[in-house]
């Protein structure tokens, strides 16, 4: 029988079912893909909190309705960039880092394409993303952003899982427990 846990984000609640990681340690599974009740609440709490910025980034996938949302809801033409798990054919110039997830089994690479990376030059970024837990994907995304010439004025997550939470540089809404056996 599935294990759950309940979470209150955004003045929603959602059941979560709780996933095995490995022997030792279980996560709450948050998934928006589809919610997009959720995705709308979760975008409008955020962009409550977070300072003033010119492009949002994330990192595909699970980042990229919140991504669109908060540009579709800040308006005045508002850019999303995504940086994507694989190089694409149509991408000039790429730029690639390595990342490591928790919620991925082997190693990946972040890549953005020369023109993506030309528009953020000069502009002021705030990173987005579903959850952050390791922080490896943030560190991957400031890595990347570095090569752009853009600056990046804040990063911001619906929830920070674990150790997290307990940063002072990240943006959330609400605290996500992790579960050891």
């Amino acid at each position: 029988m599935a294990e759950f846990y309940n979470l209150k984000v955004a003045g929603l609640e959602r059941k979560l079912a709780i996933c095995p990681v490995n022997e030792h340690l279980s996560i709450a599974g948050f998934i928006m893909f589809s919610d997009v009740e959720l995705t709308v609440a979760c975008a409008e709490a955020l962009l409550k909190k977070v300072p003033d910025f010119d492009v949002i980034v994330t990192a595909e996938s699970k980042g990229i309705p919140l991504a669109y949302e908060m540009a579709r809801q800040k308006g005045n033409g508002m850019k999303y960039i995504v940086a994507r798990k694989m190089a694409k054919l149509y991408m000039h110039d790429p730029i690639s880092v390595d990342v490591r997830s928790i919620t991925t089994a082997a190693d990946q690479k972040l890549w953005l394409d020369k023109n993506e990376a030309d528009y953020m030059n000069g502009k002021r970024i705030l990173i987005v993303d579903d959850v952050v837990s390791t922080g490896e994907s943030l560190e991957a995304l400031h890595k990347l952003i570095g090569h752009t010439g853009g600056t990046i004025v804040g990063q911001a997550a619906v929830l920070a899982e674990g150790d997290a939470a307990k940063r002072d540089d990240l943006i959330f809404l609400e605290e996500l427990p992790l579960f050891f056996k």
